[in-house]
């Protein structure tokens, strides 16, 4: 229904009013009521269950013939499909952040910028490797830097360390 127009869509378009599709019993305005709309409507939702059960069993069937039993034994080693999992990110079991003075860095000022961020200086060089690239040789140096650990060690060019 709207208001705008004083009726529903389905009216202006085709002239009558729209009918359920539960009250659909033959062509015409026949108007359905009392026990003869019960029976109707258990009459349809009875043809709707047939419906039901015949495409569940066709799917079962189908399902059926790709569907065979497997045995493994102990050791084997197996791939298991399984269903896509997507982590779930709960704000409401954050906690606020709790001060521990072991959580503080402490740098010296000679350190730190004026744009207030730190000079990164090498502490050792953990690996050397050689990347060919548009047939020229480049020299790379895994270095690892001050105030951090292993992991964060990075990949520089030889001539820019």
């Amino acid at each position: 229904w709207h208001a705008s127009i004083k009726a529903a869509p389905y009216e202006l378009l085709y002239g009558r009013k729209c009918r359920a599709p539960i009250c659909w019993n033959e062509v015409g305005e026949h108007v359905i009521q009392g026990s003869e709309l019960i029976e109707v409507t258990n009459e349809k939702v009875v043809v709707d269950k047939e419906k039901l059960k015949e495409a569940r069993s066709r799917q079962k069937s189908y399902a059926d013939r790709h569907r065979r039993s497997l045995e493994f034994n102990p050791g084997d080693r197996v791939f298991l499909k399984l269903s896509h999992v997507h982590n779930v990110f709960r704000v409401s079991l954050l906690s606020g952040y709790k001060y521990h003075p072991l959580h503080v860095v402490s740098y010296s000022l000679g350190q730190i910028r004026e744009d207030l961020s730190l000079v990164e200086e090498p502490e050792k060089i953990l690996d050397r490797q050689e990347r060919v690239m548009r047939n020229k040789t480049i020299p790379f140096v895994k270095i690892l830097w001050k105030n951090h650990p292993e992991r964060e060690a990075t990949w520089e060019t030889e001539e820019s360390m």
